[in-house]
């Protein structure tokens, strides 16, 4: 994880996001232990109580569990669980905003493939 926070959200909201961001990527997998409290508070020069507060957020949402004298672990199905509403999500509250964004610019769904598959100007 990186340490650069971004002043307009709270950083529990920003660890939360980058926890999230590592299950989805595959770095952290079901059953996988998170770091634990202090060890992130001292990585990241944070309070322990700033990363309590974000890893509660995440058992809230069942996507990592507290086992007792052992620490947080991911639970099983949550990437699956995280993928759907981070779909949801994109689709509901994204996708419209760069959809007319999109047609704003003229841009059209051939330029953009074209554009990201083309070895000089292309992400891929």
């Amino acid at each position: 994880m990186s340490t650069a926070w971004n002043d307009s959200t709270p950083i529990y909201r920003q660890l939360r996001e980058r926890v999230v961001a590592m299950i989805l990527d595959g770095v952290l997998k079901q059953g996988d232990a998170l770091p634990s409290v202090r060890q992130v508070a001292a990585d990241f020069q944070i309070n322990p109580i700033t990363v309590s507060k974000a890893y509660q957020e995440l058992v809230d949402e069942n996507l990592v569990e507290k086992r007792r004298g052992l620490g947080m672990y991911v639970t099983e199905g949550a990437r699956d669980a995280l993928l759907k509403s981070e779909r949801e999500r994109f689709l509901n509250e994204e996708w419209p905003l760069l959809f007319a964004r999109l047609e704003r610019m003229g841009l059209d769904l051939e330029t953009l493939l074209r554009k990201a598959t083309r070895p000089d100007g292309g992400a891929r």
